[in-house]
């Protein structure tokens, strides 16, 4: 059997710059009560008209080509990874497909939404391992900005979401013990009303009404207590399906990754683990959280600041809306 490893990372964040500062002109809140709540500090908005979540996703993908030292005719398949797609269809996957000028080429649209980078990650596994695709390019991207209201009504979720695009390349190998380890996603539905954005959604005639764009039932809506509590349960018990199914302890990791959802969460799963700050990736701080795009973001500056090196083992692990949870292991 195929194994698969990580070859080409790359990252893109639009130039825009939105401080907590900023913020406090459209909205009733401090500086101090985001970083508090948060550990915000600024997060990154496109320009309308400049990047859009398909642009973002190929600026991020050309750069993970060319780390891994291949051209767009190289890759076999196209995973994308978002909750906020340019159309409502097609997908995003077809839209970087065009952009690179491909044609013929498989792609795939996941909907994961903060796990999203996990399970495109899987899917691409899957197919390396079947030998169905040598190279597959798993692209996450989110524009989040346009679907917030920056207002104090919608204060507690627009302080929180940025932009921003990330993307590695997977490559079929044979070493043993090397590149992907195992993956593991899990979901529980229950709790699909606790972090969504109901509509535009199909189980509504018509889909859009005047008086859902006048009222907050355009607006994304998250019980953030109850996520908090979920999270730090499963990111704990995802983490360790991870390195027990390898056979790893906390202790023969080199960088844990997490899902870049709320700086409160990663500090509380550092302390569960007693991890030092060196073993801990955030980057929370600087970008917000960019959804399906914030694990491999954080992974594209990991490594271009030296935290990742040849034999380093690395755990990504996310928790977000439907809920779904999941994890992945890999040995670089």
């Amino acid at each position: 059997m195929f194994h698969s490893k990580i070859t080409g990372i790359g990252h893109y964040v639009p130039e825009n710059i939105v401080t907590n500062k900023d913020l406090m002109q459209y909205m009733d809140t401090t500086e101090e009560w985001i970083v508090e709540r948060t550990g915000i500090e600024q997060r990154r908005f496109v320009t309308p008209g400049k990047d859009t979540t398909s642009s973002m996703g190929t600026e991020a993908a050309r750069i993970a080509l060319d780390k891994a030292g291949l051209t767009p005719e190289d890759i076999d398949a196209v995973v994308f990874a978002t909750l906020s797609p340019d159309f409502y269809f097609p997908g995003c996957a077809v839209l970087v497909l065009k952009n690179l000028g491909l044609v013929g080429k498989a792609a795939f649209d996941v909907r994961s939404q903060c796990s999203g980078f996990i399970s495109a990650l899987s899917m691409a596994d899957q197919y390396i391992k079947t030998g169905m695709y040598k190279r597959v390019l798993v692209v996450c991207a989110e524009v989040q900005s346009n679907i917030m209201e920056l207002s104090t009504r919608g204060r507690n979720m627009a302080v929180i979401f940025g932009d921003g695009a990330g993307a590695v390349v997977l490559e079929a190998h044979n070493e043993q013990g090397k590149g992907l380890l195992s993956t593991h996603i899990h979901a529980d539905g229950n709790f699909a009303e606790e972090l969504l954005m109901r509509h535009p959604g199909a189980c509504q005639n018509p889909r859009i009404t005047h008086e859902m764009l006048s009222s907050e039932e355009m607006l994304p809506h998250m019980n953030g207590n109850l996520v908090f509590k979920h999270a730090v349960v499963r990111f704990e018990e995802v983490i360790n399906e991870a390195l027990e199914t390898n056979g790893y302890s906390v202790d023969d990791l080199d960088l844990l990754i997490p899902h870049q959802a709320n700086l409160r969460i990663s500090n509380f799963i550092q302390n569960r683990y007693k991890l030092p700050d060196e073993k801990v990736f955030n980057n929370i701080q600087k970008y917000g959280n960019t959804t399906a795009a914030s694990i491999p973001i954080a992974l594209s500056e990991a490594y271009a600041e030296g935290r990742i090196k040849p034999g380093s083992l690395v755990c990504f692990a996310a928790f977000g809306s439907g809920f779904i949870w999941g994890s992945a292991l890999v040995r670089f």
